[in-house]
């Protein structure tokens, strides 16, 4: 199989999960590379239906190795739940030889973006965008001003404190100033932060590497899109958009390959447009 990307070539909810599911049979490594949990693909498999809003598609098939890159906005909470319930159900057993690797680069989604995403929804008037208070807008404005939290920085307890205090200083004043709300608690983010990395340490590595590595080998690999082409944050329907780029173009600087490494892209559309 050559390398297929299969995006939404409108403003989401166009059908990808079913078509990454036709393709995720025949590659090797399917990958995440933009977006957080506010994707949401359903599928239904041998009669079971499943909605995964962040792990790869495939891990619904056996030998899978399913990829969350660094363009990926992750939150520990979500993530760890679709996880739990896919290993109740034997879909993550050594058996079926399926595993889930995550980027040290990703960013982490912390409890104090999804406040800051709500407050702002609550208190936008016409002027709110319509998020899915998720936080997903509030981490990648973190990642652009360069005070984010990534999934490698949870594994080293010291740094990881002197990131959150960094990172909530400011937003204390607006929180308390802007919003009336109370201030975020350092120690309760620390520890919260640190068993979430404890959970997430065998899964976190360099994505990049084994990215390039299962390229350099001919392994097929599928790129799974989230939300569509009008939501991308650079050419879309701004500001009635997503935070990240949905285009192709997301592929590269979300997994960390060059143009090369795609061979195919499958714009996914329905009959009518409808968006969120």
């Amino acid at each position: 199989m050559a390398n297929v990307a299969v995006l939404g070539a409108q403003c989401g909810d166009e059908g990808k999960g079913k078509v990454v599911d036709i393709y995720s049979e025949s590659a090797e490594f399917i990958v995440r590379y933009q977006g957080g949990n506010n994707a949401g693909h359903t599928l239904v498999v041998d009669g079971v239906k499943t909605v995964l809003h962040l792990i790869p598609s495939g891990v619904l098939h056996e030998g899978k190795t399913c990829v969350i890159a660094s363009g990926v906005v992750l939150d520990p909470d979500v993530f760890m739940q679709e996880v739990d319930e896919l290993r109740e159900r034997g879909l993550l057993s050594e058996k079926r030889r399926t595993k889930i690797v995550l980027s040290e680069r990703a960013q982490v989604i912390m409890p104090y973006h999804k406040i800051l995403d709500r407050l702002r929804e609550e208190t936008g008037g016409k002027g709110k965008i319509g998020t899915t208070v998720r936080g997903i807008g509030p981490c990648y404005e973190d990642k652009v001003a360069r005070r984010g939290i990534m999934l490698g920085d949870l594994l080293d307890s010291e740094l990881l404190r002197e990131k959150i205090e960094r990172a909530i200083k400011e937003k204390n004043v607006i929180l308390q100033h802007l919003y009336s709300d109370k201030p975020l608690n350092v120690d309760e983010l620390h520890a919260w932060a640190l068993e979430a990395g404890r959970r997430l340490k065998p899964m976190i590595c360099d994505t990049r590497v084994l990215v390039q590595e299962a390229l350099a080998a001919g392994k097929s690999i599928l790129f799974e899109g989230a939300q569509g082409t009008l939501l991308d944050v650079e050419h879309g329907t701004y500001p009635f958009v997503t935070s990240s780029n949905t285009i192709t173009g997301g592929i590269f600087t979300g997994c960390g390959v060059g143009p090369k490494a795609l061979d195919h892209v499958i714009g996914i559309t329905k009959a009518y447009t409808t968006r969120v």
